[in-house]
């Protein structure tokens, strides 16, 4: 006689355990939230590792997330989805909020890093050279902080950042043609502030984002 299967567990079923999960969790249940943690743990840091790609950082997103479920969980809204589409939420803002945290040490670092090399003792034919580099980088931040702050995020991230512009879009939650018209906007209101100030003619948008 042939082994028979178990019936797969249809989606609201599946629904309906994830929020006896968190009622479970609500009352101070510890092993419910393990027990969400676990149901939840594959996809959570698969959508935290695609927004950070790092997985030291998608490791500390997941922490942070199933922490703020087990100190708030009334922060969920039964009418306005599932446990599942709730938790993954969570996970997709903080990761975000972690790659712009990244992103804004990186240009502390950098900008350390031009301060430094502008006070370092320089010789020669580099003295030119250093000083133009100085009034480039100040022109630039200058007028990228005139840009509206749409367009300032995405230049700031596909330039300083060094992401595409379908990364771009998937760390704002912007639409991919949005972040798109976004930067050519910057660039062209950029080539107009900056003119010819890179030498060589080279302007701020040839680096180009994919």
């Amino acid at each position: 006689m042939g082994l028979v299967s178990r019936p797969a567990r249809r989606p609201e079923e599946d629904s309906a355990a994830d929020a006896e999960l968190l009622r479970r969790v609500a009352a101070g249940d510890r092993g419910a939230i393990d027990d969400l943690y676990e149901r939840f743990r594959r996809p959570a840091f698969a959508l935290a590792r695609r927004v950070l790609a790092d997985d030291s950082l998608a490791e500390d997103v997941l922490q942070d997330v199933f922490l703020t479920v087990w100190r708030n969980p009334a922060g969920f809204d039964g009418a306005r989805g599932s446990v599942s589409t709730w938790l993954l939420t969570l996970v997709h803002h903080k990761a975000v909020d972690a790659v712009r945290r990244e992103e804004s040490h990186r240009r502390r670092q950098v900008r350390a890093e031009d301060d430094l090399a502008l006070t370092a003792p320089i010789q020669g034919d580099d003295v030119e050279d250093q000083a133009w580099a100085g009034i480039v980088a100040d022109r630039v931040r200058a007028a990228l902080g005139a840009l509206p702050e749409a367009q300032r995020e995405a230049l700031t991230l596909a330039y300083y950042g060094g992401y595409t512009q379908r990364e771009v879009a998937a760390l704002t939650g912007t639409p991919l043609g949005t972040v798109k018209t976004r930067m050519l906007a910057g660039m062209r209101r950029l080539k107009d502030s900056l003119g010819t100030a890179v030498p060589g003619g080279a302007s701020f948008g040839d680096g180009g984002a994919r």
